[in-house]
């Protein structure tokens, strides 16, 4: 463990960095954090809440805060990282939570393994269709950037023009899933997130009114309510579901 409690662990030559807090056992929880960001933007009600019951991990994405910024920052790229992290730390199914960057991260994740997503939370997530018109891909500002300006280029290029099965694929995502929007002051379309749960088997989705995008932020008790919600409901549902502990990972 790092002086500021950070962990490491090593997938694909790519050191990433997280945080783990809560419980020894239950299922466990990984909080993918949006564009920009790292980990520490995870801290607050949620945490608290989640961690009564369940062990809880912060990851840096590659480019990201404290982890490696190789430079190559494909979609596939992260789902390998996050691959690498729970098979490292012996996750076998967890809740993956992300936001905005981090829940199509997640989702992409979910199409690919959904043996490996007990359940599945997306805050202010984008529909992964041709944006028209095509966004400009942004020069690199002057000065010193808390993230890798590469990952904005290339995020930008693949959100213009995604991968078709990004969109098409979204059946396959088998487990319980919650969108949460932030309603008439996010930049994003809510629409597109209703479309989303429409195509997500198990989905549903729910607004927080004037959030905006930043909705655990902006509201971080309603949004710890309704995450926490959703997953007691999904246990009622099935008795839990998933990994009761033995995927639970390393919390030396």
């Amino acid at each position: 463990m790092s002086e500021n409690g950070t962990r490491t662990v090593r997938t694909g030559g790519v050191r990433l960095v997280y945080r783990a807090w809560g419980a020894e056992r239950g299922v466990p929880v990984v909080l993918l954090h949006c564009l920009g960001e790292d980990g520490e933007d995870w801290r607050g009600p949620l945490i608290s809440q989640l961690g009564a019951a369940h062990p809880v991990y912060a990851l840096d994405l590659r480019g990201h805060g404290d982890s490696d910024w190789p430079g190559a920052y494909a979609m596939d790229d992260f789902r390998r990282d996050l691959l690498g992290f729970l098979d490292a730390l012996g996750i076998g199914a967890a809740i993956l939570i992300g936001h905005s960057f981090g829940s199509v991260v997640a989702y992409l994740f979910a199409q690919e393994h959904p043996d490996r997503v007990a359940r599945l939370v997306l805050e202010e997530t984008g529909a992964m269709k041709p944006v028209r018109p095509p966004q400009e891909v942004p020069d690199r500002p002057q000065g010193e950037q808390s993230f890798d300006w590469e990952v904005k280029v290339q995020w930008t290029r693949q959100r213009n023009e995604p991968d078709p099965r990004w969109w098409d694929d979204l059946d396959r995502i088998t487990a319980p899933t919650l969108l949460i929007g932030g309603g008439d002051r996010s930049h994003l379309p809510q629409e597109d997130l209703a479309r989303m749960a429409e195509r997500i088997p198990r989905a549903r989705h729910i607004t927080v009114a004037g959030a905006g995008h930043l909705v655990h932020e902006a509201r971080p008790t309603e949004f710890a309510s309704a995450v926490q919600t959703f997953l007691a409901e999904c246990a009622g549902d099935d008795g839990g579901g998933g990994d009761d502990g033995d995927g639970a990972g390393d919390r030396s």
